[in-house]
Formats: C-alpha cells, structure tokens, sequence
C-alpha cells in the first residue's frame, strides 16, 4: 500500500488543482513520494494540453494594472468555463500576466508568450502549466496599453460571483479622477467603438450612407426626402458608435461632449473588453 495521507492529497490538490481522484492515484503511482507526483500530475496534464488547444475558451475575466496615472495596461485571460475563472489560480495567473504586460512592454500575444517570467520561465509555460493543472484550455486573449494626460481604469462585474467581465481604460488631457471615472464607466456601459468622429474611417461613414439610402429607398421614400433621411439615419450611427455623440449613460438629456466640456477635459484615448466579445 502507497505511503501517502490524507493531508498528502489535499496538498497536491492545493499545489497542483487536479482533481482528488487524481491526486491519489498520482501519489500511489509514485508510491507516497511527493515530488514524483507532482511530475506525474503535470506530465499526465501537459500530454492533454494538445488536445485541449482546438476548445473553445470563452469564459474568463478581464484584468487592469496602472503605472503610477499616466499609464495602464488592460488584459483578457480566457477560460473555458466560468467555474475555472472564479479560482483563485486562475485569477493569480491572470495578475502575474497582466504585470508582466506592464514590465516586457510586449508587441503582441506571440510577444508576450515569449517574454521571460522569472527563472528562464515564459509566459507560455505559465499557461502550459495551468492548462495541465487545471484540465481547462487557458489563453490570452488580447491586452491593450493606455496613456496619456491622465489614465483610469474600471472594471465591471456582470455578476456579483464572476470576477470582472468588462474592464475600460480611459486617458484624459488632465488629473481629473472624478470625471476619469465617470468617463470610463460610460464606456463600460455604452460600448462605444471611436471617440469622436474624425476617428471613424471615411469608408465607414461612406458605407452607412449607401445602407441608409438603399433601406431608404427599399422603404419607398419619396426620393426629395432621401438626403435628409441619409443624414439623419448616418447621424445616428454617430450618435451610437463615438463616445462624444452618445446620450451621457448617467444623464439622458447631455451628451458626452456636454459633460466634458463642463468638466473642462477632453478625452485623448479609451479602450474597452468584454470577455468573449470582439
């Protein structure tokens, strides 16, 4: 019979997240040696990473870190259940990734895979273990770096038992916290794509144009009111696409453009995830 304990087991549960099952079987085939079972679990877990690698990993949660409050990085990790993305592990690992986002100034994901940890360690082989512990596809999904004048962050629970699902990074042209805040929560909750519209491609606005006359014409208009209908109906795109355009989430009756303007600021950047969306 194996040498191993009960307390044995629950630690390998908590060193390693597999399963009890698992871990017993890990520790007789190791007969009681601790480390070998160790080495068990994650060999038997790496040989199922390849396969885990065409899941979908669609649950998970979006993380923040500022650098003082001029900066900030944003990250996605991706799970594939939302019961793993409730796990301390889990959230530990998305914050070792996110402050390493912040120290390798990676270019991209591939980048940042391949930046060092710590002891000759990659990102890569952070997530390698995870996915081996945890029996789940674990993936970054995407990260954004912010700065300006003045940078905040926000980060919304969709459900008080999740960890964040939406997170915004907000730079405005001065320290002005309050209305930072205030800005960046609008984004959270009214998902706007530009900040005012000389951002918006001319392609874009040249195709919502031929969609508002073509729908406009498929409705039987009358052919002197389309002009203003195309107007009016390419307006709207604005006013529900770029940030200053939009009706202020907290105050219906101004726009965004208002309350920058009465708070003095300008916004210079945003940038918003929702976790599983584009």
């Amino acid at each position: 019979m194996a040498n191993y304990t009960a307390a044995d087991v629950k630690r390998l549960r908590e060193l390693t997240a597999a399963g009890m099952m698992d871990c017993k079987k890990a520790l007789e085939e190791a007969e009681g040696d601790f480390d070998k079972a160790v080495e068990i679990i994650r060999v038997k877990g790496q040989a199922g990473v390849k396969k885990r690698e065409g899941r979908s990993a669609s649950n998970g949660l979006v993380t923040a870190l500022l650098d003082g409050t001029t900066s900030g990085v944003l990250l996605e990790l991706a799970s594939e259940t939302d019961f793993v993305a409730k796990s301390e592990r889990f959230q530990q690992l998305a914050e070792k990734v996110v402050e390493q986002v912040a120290k390798a100034e990676p270019a991209d994901v591939e980048g940042l895979l391949g930046s060092e940890v710590e002891g000759g360690r990659t990102v890569r082989d952070l997530l390698d273990d995870a996915n081996a512990a945890i029996g789940e596809k674990i993936e970054v999904r995407r990260f954004a770096r912010v700065s300006g004048g003045y940078v905040a962050a926000y980060l919304h629970k969709t459900s008080p038992d999740l960890p964040p699902q939406i997170g915004v990074l907000v730079a405005i042209d001065r320290e002005l916290p309050t209305a930072a805040k205030d800005i960046a929560q609008h984004v959270a909750a009214l998902a706007p794509t530009y900040v005012n519209r000389a951002e918006v491609p001319a392609e874009t606005v040249e195709s919502e144009r031929r969609i508002a006359e073509a729908t406009a014409r498929e409705e039987g208009k009358p052919e002197q009111a389309l002009p203003k209908i195309v107007e009016g109906r390419v307006s709207g795109f604005f006013k529900e696409n770029v940030l200053v355009d939009q009706a202020y989430a907290k105050d219906q009756k101004k726009t965004v453009a208002a309350v920058l303007a009465e708070a003095g600021v300008a916004v210079e950047s945003f940038v918003r995830f929702r976790v599983g969306q584009p």
